[in-house]
């Protein structure tokens, strides 16, 4: 079994080489790994860092300008190769300590889709902006009546899946909304979708947190738009 990680990174000197450790660390035996880091046109010390260490990846991207996370998402996925696809952000808000949780449901019961949930959290989670759990709650509640789903956090960054379910063709946002267009997608042509528990330490605003509130309406057009197309 293979999986593809895909990790797009903004002006993320301050943790990228300690995510790409902690990847590293925390590899399973028997399991094939490819790490596809792409870098979106960072202004900061990213790239030097990520160019210095390629010992801690399989492929580097670096895009010439900033694009966007969804673009840069896209650019990852036209060269995966893995039988699963999983989502790792740069900063350290994810412990990828929880892929061990994802790779034995895939194992033990060939998952189509798989959501880490922050809400049915395993160890801790770091409380932050109210806002941003409420318009979580909310986009959940819309996807499950839409997709007869019983999900508690479509908006987590670990989104697993196999990658057979989706053609990178066929996506067409570049936004934060991406996220709800691959989800959608892979929903709709897969069987099993199962969600596992998983802790969080989000940051805030002025740490680097890049989503805002207001992201919320252009999610739940596409959202919409995904299943009824």
């Amino acid at each position: 079994m293979k999986f593809s990680v895909i990790i797009p990174v903004f002006n993320e000197e301050k943790t990228i080489l300690k995510l790409l450790e902690r990847l590293n660390q925390t590899k399973i035996e028997n399991i094939e790994y490819e790490f596809i880091v792409i870098n979106d046109g960072s202004t900061d010390d990213t790239k030097n860092l990520l160019e210095n260490n390629k010992n801690l990846f399989s492929t580097l991207i670096n895009n010439n300008k900033n694009s966007g996370k969804g673009y840069s998402v896209r650019e990852g996925l036209k060269i995966a190769k893995g039988d699963y696809i999983i989502f790792q952000d740069g900063d350290l808000e994810y412990d990828p300590i929880e892929f061990k949780k994802f790779i034995r449901v895939c194992r033990e019961f060939d998952a189509d889709v798989i959501i880490g949930s922050r809400f049915n959290f395993s160890e801790y989670m770091r409380s932050h902006n109210i806002l941003n759990k409420i318009g979580n709650y909310f986009l959940t509640f819309i996807f499950n009546i839409l997709y007869n789903t019983t999900f508690t956090d479509i908006y987590s960054c670990y989104l697993c899946y196999k990658n057979k379910l989706l053609d990178y063709n066929e996506l067409r946002t570049s936004g934060f909304e991406q996220h709800a267009e691959i989800l959608c997608k892979v929903v709709k042509k897969g069987k099993k979708f199962y969600e596992v528990p998983i802790s969080y330490n989000g940051r805030t605003h002025e740490e680097g947190k890049k989503i805002k509130f207001y992201h919320i309406f252009s999610v739940i057009f596409r959202i919409v738009r995904e299943r009824f197309i």
